[in-house]
């Protein structure tokens, strides 16, 4: 299974269910551990409630994933960190247009995952985080339901002044970060990033 995949299928479980689809409105004080639970209520209540929709509707889908999960993500981190030192001898244009295809291709990734969510448990490990601390990380372990191995899933935060931002997602010990950096540093090396940007946005069903 890729990473990309496990990334995906671990988004889908970024919270386990409450008693009741009651959840309260989010701040910029809110910590991210009750974030996570929240959002993920909320996000599949949606599923369940419009999956007719979604299903035959991507543009719907891709816009609710659009809503409700990307506010919580750090991607201008997440971009600069994934590209690294290929980061500061790109343009500002560059810069922004590979940010934006890499969102995208995330937000797509998550959005088709949530279609196939099958009722995984999610476990969360004690958190221990504080008020005060710039980052943290919230533990949790994803419970397979069809014998395989069980899966850690951590994600890292940053507080930020609108709130507390996911900036990187750790798979089994694996950090998505270093992962696409890996990936991408790669494709750059080879054919420079201008085709990695046109390639993501092909894949993100743009025109290059």
């Amino acid at each position: 299974m890729t990473l990309i995949r496990r990334y995906a299928g671990a988004l889908i479980l970024f919270g386990c269910l409450l008693p009741t689809w009651v959840w309260a409105a989010i701040t910029p004080s809110t910590p991210p551990n009750v974030i996570v639970h929240e959002k993920t209520n909320e996000i599949l209540h949606l599923i369940e409630k419009k999956r007719a929709v979604y299903d035959h509707d991507k543009a719907a889908l891709y816009a609710m994933v659009d809503k409700e999960v990307v506010p919580y993500f750090d991607f201008p981190r997440m971009s600069r960190w994934v590209l690294a030192r290929y980061w500061h001898t790109a343009t500002p244009a560059q810069q922004a247009a590979f940010t934006t295809q890499f969102r995208d291709l995330l937000v797509r990734t998550y959005a088709t995952a949530l279609l196939s969510y099958s009722g995984q448990r999610i476990a969360y490990l004690p958190y221990r985080g504080s008020a005060q601390s710039r980052y943290t990380t919230v533990k949790t372990v994803i419970v397979e339901n069809n014998g395989s191995a069980n899966i850690p899933i951590d994600y890292m935060f940053v507080h930020k002044k609108d709130g507390w931002k996911v900036y990187d997602v750790t798979i089994d010990g694996v950090s998505l970060v270093t992962n696409y950096r890996s990936v991408y540093g790669e494709k750059i090396r080879q054919h420079g990033l201008d085709a990695l940007i046109a390639s993501l946005k092909r894949a993100n069903g743009g025109v290059s």
